[in-house]
């Protein structure tokens, strides 16, 4: 069932290029100025630095699903596989996660009018609910909630969505490159 995460990695992609200029905030939004990329890639780091430390158990909700283990049955890597799931984590749910939770819930808890919501004017009452629900998504609660909340302050404080996306995927992407090396799947 491994192939399944790659086939739903096609999917998504697929999805977000055919429906690209649909999503008006990115599609429409200017590229990060340099400092703002620079903070973002450091954001990022923080948070793939702190997430890898925060799992003791009592910063664990529920029970993880199976990881992600892509390795043969000789032992091997499956380049493949680690490939497929390193482009989705890095390149995909970053867009996808950051579209939902702060480009629309965040937005739609301060006003269910949220594209009128200027990412500036987002309080806190919209900024904690929005994160409390991101972290319901995670096993990995207390990571969770410095994650959205960095993500979240991002937003609010550029008003670009791209520089939250770019955090995220500089901490997922260094995440997979950490899971890959330590071989601790669990992370995946």
């Amino acid at each position: 069932l491994r192939w399944l995460y790659g086939l739903s990695t096609l999917i998504v992609g697929g999805a977000l290029a055919w429906w690209w200029r649909e999503y008006g905030e990115l599609a429409r939004q200017n590229w990060p100025a340099a400092g703002e990329i620079g903070l973002a890639i450091i954001v990022g780091l923080a948070v793939f630095g702190l997430w890898i430390v925060l799992d003791a158990p009592w910063m664990i909700i529920g029970t993880p699903s199976a990881s992600f283990v892509p390795i043969d049955a000789a032992g091997a890597l499956l380049w493949p596989l680690i490939a497929i799931r390193w482009i989705g984590a890095t390149l995909l749910v970053p867009v996808m996660e950051e579209l939902f939770w702060r480009s629309f819930l965040m937005r739609w808890v301060e006003n269910p009018v949220f594209e009128a919501v200027d990412p500036s004017r987002v309080g806190l009452k919209a900024i904690v609910l929005s994160t409390f629900v991101f972290t319901l998504a995670h096993t990995m609660w207390l990571a969770a909630v410095i994650a959205g909340l960095a993500y979240a302050l991002l937003y609010r404080f550029t008003g670009k969505l791209w520089v939250a996306v770019i955090a995220h995927a500089v901490t997922n992407g260094a995440l997979g490159i950490w899971v890959v090396r330590t071989g601790h799947w669990a992370f995946w």
